[in-house]
């Protein structure tokens, strides 16, 4: 069975536009099997989005685990900010370029195992991660974003509280200054500051 965190699926493809709305703005994406939440925005997603405060995001931004692209897509259209996209599976990353296009954003969007091909540091890192793939993946996504950071640098994250949101905010806790700044039929947003 293949995954939406799997680099090259090879499920048979099947592509779909959705269409939906973030804080009063539409927007139009296509979606494929074997990319993350593809009949509908997740509502995990739709709550980071709804969390972040657009005017507090500048310079760059990257959206780790991107999928076919809602998270920078909607930070790019709507902040004064670079973003740079990535993601493991090719096809979502097929999508995000294609989504970038569709809703007439400019971005980065390229192939990274985690961290594997960035070589730069950001102000804002931005993920919806995914949880699948286990505590070890997830833990390299969410505390090596400090290597990845600016000295001032902000990760912004959501997670269910079924999978784990108030252990996880105990370890965050550890490594950032850590606030919630949602939480919203079970989802926590939390804004991991640098220390």
């Amino acid at each position: 069975m293949a995954y939406y965190f799997d680099s090259n699926p090879d499920s048979k493809s099947c592509e779909q536009l959705i269409k939906c709305e973030i804080n009063g703005s539409i927007y139009n994406f296509y979606t494929d099997n074997n990319v993350f939440s593809k009949k509908y925005l997740d509502f995990g997603t739709r709550t980071l989005l709804e969390s972040i405060d657009t005017n507090d995001i500048f310079g760059d931004v990257l959206d780790i685990g991107c999928g076919y692209g809602p998270i920078g897509i909607y930070i790019k259209t709507n902040c004064n900010c670079n973003v740079d996209m990535i993601d493991i599976n090719e096809r979502a990353l097929s999508l995000a370029k294609k989504n970038a296009e569709l809703n007439r954003v400019k971005a980065n969007i390229f192939l990274s195992d985690i961290y594997s091909n960035v070589d730069k540091k950001y102000d804002f890192i931005i993920t919806n991660p995914p949880i699948r793939v286990g505590k070890k993946i997830l833990y390299e996504i969410l505390f090596g974003a400090k290597n990845y950071l600016n000295d001032d640098g902000v990760l912004y994250l959501v997670i269910n509280k079924d999978q784990g949101a108030k252990s996880l905010k105990k370890d965050l806790d550890k490594c950032y200054n850590v606030t919630t700044l949602k939480k919203n039929k079970g989802f926590y947003v939390f804004k991991c500051q640098m220390r």
